[in-house]
């Protein structure tokens, strides 16, 4: 069951990364971006991406992981409704 759980995981983090590289044509051309800022901003998305994913596994070893799931759950939730 570990490994089902680690490689659903790997494949949603390459999944999002995936998602960011289909949507640089859409970036480049709203912001006048060239290649070398295209390259910055996916470095920049993945290593917050990376920052966020230790800060949630550290606050769910010290908070018990259900609650941190539910946390974060209900906060992107709240941005989520609360965008529209």
């Amino acid at each position: 069951m570990p490994l089902v759980a680690l490689s659903l995981g790997y494949f949603l983090v390459m999944l999002d990364v995936t998602v960011v590289n289909v949507a640089l044509p859409d970036i480049r051309a709203s912001l006048g971006a060239g290649p070398s800022a295209l390259q910055w901003i996916v470095d920049g998305y993945s290593t917050v991406f990376a920052a966020l994913l230790l800060f949630g596994g550290g606050a769910a070893d010290r908070f018990g992981h259900r609650r941190v799931f539910l946390t974060g759950l209900g906060t992107v939730s709240r941005i989520m409704f609360g965008a529209r």
